[in-house]
């Protein structure tokens, strides 16, 4: 029986930080597991999970036709190799490109949509080629999967995918056992801080950060800004470095650069905030939440997912850094006791409705339901060989 999985995303970080859980799970359960991405610091980091690896060079920021079609020539003969019984998509080209070459070659699908991202939200000419690659890639998939249900409905609607295939995930997943409550350092020791973890890219809404953490500054000067990830220079919608480190020298903001942990940086702060445009379902939120933190973000597709108003955070406007402010202030003035059951009651939303083992018994199911259709097409073929013979 075939048990070939290959598994395609567009940088091996994000196997091994978000999807690892899936991958241990999926050979636990015999399945013979190659994943495919551009190689960088984390690829070596894969094959103690048990899955192979197979280096695939990736342009994710370009839009060069010839690149992505010498990349959907290089999905088709590595999955020609392999011939898995199925193949997991996630962002945007393993979405496109390898469900297409997989479709050609008649291997099930199942997608998974984590986000929209400024592609979307922007709603450019680049928008409109993202739908037609998304409804020539999608249409066949088995599954498609979405972390919040306004995506999937806008794909539904807009005929990029079959309602039938459309299912919800809540998220990547968090391991409880991994991001676990911790009480914050006392506040008599230092000034409250705040702490936005993400990539560096305007829709995460870095920038409103900035401008609230200046009003903010007015009235509560001894408050904290921290900024924690990545500089991605290759991406037009990012945050420059020299900008970042303006408001560093300035006094204004903390940036820590990037991290393989964030446990620690979540423990030290008072307060997770995301000002993002659009979101999949945050994973920097759940973490914090899980961790027993409240929450700030924007009541946006996604972040609102994450946050009850008022129980475990507050939700504020998008691209108002002026709301923002006035919800940091309102933050701030809670009492310790007040912040603390905000977070607990984080956790348990957590707990109830993004556990990691709820996404991976999705994908479990999903994978089992491909193997019962495989064994039920394939009587036919042996009754009509058995008659042939007779």
């Amino acid at each position: 029986m075939n048990k070939k999985i290959v598994i395609s995303v567009n940088t091996a970080w994000n196997i091994h930080n978000f999807r690892s859980g899936l991958v241990k799970a999926l050979i636990r359960q015999g399945y013979d597991v190659m994943v495919m991405a551009p190689d960088d610091s984390y690829s070596r980091r894969l094959s103690p999970l048990g899955c192979r690896f197979k280096m695939l060079p990736m342009d994710n920021n370009g839009t060069s036709p010839t690149k992505d079609f010498a990349l959907l020539v290089k999905y088709w003969r590595v999955l020609q190799s392999v011939r898995p019984m199925a193949y997991l998509g996630y962002t945007i080209k393993p979405n496109v490109y390898g469900s297409i070459a997989a479709h050609g070659l008649n291997i099930p699908v199942i997608n998974n949509i984590a986000g929209l991202g400024a592609t979307f939200i922007n709603n450019t000419i680049l928008t409109c080629l993202v739908k037609r690659l998304y409804r020539t890639s999608l249409r066949k998939s088995n599954r498609v999967f979405f972390q919040n249900p306004d995506d999937r409905n806008l794909f539904v609607q807009a005929g990029l995918t079959r309602a039938s295939a459309a299912d919800l995930l809540p998220g990547s997943g968090i391991d409880l056992q991994h991001f676990v409550p911790s009480p914050p350092p006392p506040l008599h020791t230092r000034g409250f801080r705040f702490l936005l973890v993400s990539r560096m890219l305007r829709d995460k809404g870095i920038e409103e950060y900035a401008a609230a953490a200046e009003i903010v500054r007015q009235y509560l000067p001894t408050v904290q800004f921290q900024l924690l990830g990545a500089v991605d220079a290759k991406n037009p919608n990012s945050i420059p470095l020299e900008r970042i480190k303006g408001w560093q020298q300035s006094g204004l903001i903390q940036y820590l650069s990037e991290t393989d942990d964030v446990r620690p940086f979540l423990a030290d702060a008072d307060c997770i905030v995301l000002p993002s445009y659009r979101e999949g379902v945050p994973r920097s939120l759940l973490e914090a939440a899980a961790m027993g933190r409240p929450i700030i973000t924007t009541d946006v597709v996604g972040c609102k997912e994450v946050v009850d108003h008022d129980s475990n955070g507050f939700l504020c406007k998008v691209k108002n850094a002026n709301d923002l402010a006035e919800k940091m202030i309102q933050m701030v003035q809670l009492s310790n006791e007040q912040r603390l059951d905000m977070g607990g009651k984080g956790r348990k939303k957590v707990a109830a409705q993004f556990d990691e083992n709820i996404v991976i018994a999705k994908y479990l199911n999903a994978i089992g339901q491909l193997e019962s259709t495989s064994k039920g097409a394939s009587m036919p073929l042996l009754n009509s060989a058995i008659e042939s013979v007779e």
